[in-house]
C-alpha cells in the first residue's frame, strides 16, 4: 500500500450547535483514487470543506504530506496542493472560459507552464478550446463541470478533492467525465478524493471507499469487496439478492498504484 499523502484523523465539524461529522478518520494513499459514498446528508461535503480549509474542525487533525493544515486558511491549503472541485462547479459566471482557467493558475509565474496546462485541459475537454472565448455561465451544466476540473488543474495540484461531480449530468457525460478523471488520475498522477452519490461510478473508479452515515464512518474496503456487500448491493446499487450475480463485471485494476 503507497503511503498516505492525505491523512484525516478523528476531525468533528459543527455547524452551529449540530455536530456534523463525528470522530472521521481516513487515509489516502498517495497517486490513489478513494470515494467517500453517502447519501444526502451524512457529512461528505462537509469532510471535504474541513480538508480544504472552508470549514474549521473543532476536534482531530488533517495531514497533508506530514504536515497539520486544519484550521489553515483555504488559499494557503491551495498553495500547498490541494485543489477543491466543490458541489454546484461555481463557475465564474462573466468571465469567459479561458479566464476562468488562467483564474485556476493565479499562483503560479511559470508561463509556458501554465500555457502546456491549458493545451492540456483543452486536450481532456475539445469542447472548452470550442468555448474559450465564450462566458462560462452560458455553458451547459456538463460544460461548466469540464470547466470546474480543468481549472482546478490549472494549479497543478498534488490532490484534488471532487464533490459530486455527477450531479445532474446525464449518463453518458457522467461516464465521459468519470474516464477523464480516470485519466487525470494516472497521467498526472493526481491524487483524487471523491465525494458521489452515484455509488456504481464511484466504486467502479476508485480504488478503496468508506461509506459515511450521519457523519460517521460505518464501513471501509476496497471497492471490489464494498461492492459485494450486500447493504452496498440494497441501499446504493438498488441490486437485490436474488439474482444480483453476474451483473456487475469488475475489471482488474491494482488496488492501489
Amino acid at each position: 500500500m503507497a503511503e498516505p499523502i492525505l491523512k484525516v484523523a478523528n476531525i468533528e465539524t459543527y455547524y452551529g450547535p449540530i455536530m456534523a461529522i463525528r470522530g472521521v478518520s481516513f487515509e489516502v494513499p498517495e497517486g490513489g483514487i478513494v470515494t467517500i459514498l453517502g447519501s444526502n446528508g451524512a457529512g461528505k461535503t462537509t469532510v471535504l470543506k474541513t480538508i480544504c480549509g472552508v470549514m474549521d474542525p473543532q476536534k482531530g487533525s488533517v495531514v497533508f504530506q506530514g504536515r497539520e493544515i486544519q484550521r489553515m486558511d483555504p488559499d494557503k491549503v491551495m498553495r500547498l496542493g490541494i485543489s477543491h472541485v466543490p458541489e454546484g462547479r461555481e463557475v465564474f459566471p462573466f468571465l469567459t472560459v479561458r479566464e476562468n482557467l488562467r483564474m485556476g493558475a493565479f499562483t503560479r509565474r511559470d508561463s509556458d507552464g501554465v500555457a502546456q496546462d491549458l493545451e492540456a485541459v483543452f486536450g481532456y475537454f475539445p469542447v472548452l478550446r470550442e468555448r474559450a472565448d465564450q462566458r462560462a455561465g452560458s455553458l451547459s451544466g456538463g460544460e461548466q463541470q469540464m470547466l470546474a476540473i480543468s481549472r482546478a488543474l490549472m494549479a497543478r495540484p498534488k490532490v484534488m478533492l471532487l464533490d459530486e461531480p455527477s450531479l445532474g449530468l446525464s449518463p453518458k457525460l457522467v461516464k465521459d467525465i468519470f474516464d477523464i478523471i480516470v485519466r487525470i488520475n494516472r497521467e498526472r498522477g493526481v491524487t483524487i478524493l471523491l465525494v458521489e452519490q452515484n455509488a456504481n461510478m464511484a466504486l467502479q473508479t476508485a480504488d478503496y471507499g468508506y461509506v459515511l452515515e450521519v457523519g460517521r464512518i460505518v464501513m471501509a474496503d476496497t471497492c471490489e469487496r464494498l461492492v459485494e456487500k450486500e447493504d452496498i448491493k440494497e441501499f446504493y446499487l438498488g441490486i437485490k439478492e436474488q439474482g444480483a450475480r453476474g451483473q456487475r463485471r469488475w475489471k482488474k485494476r491494482k488496488t492501489w498504484r
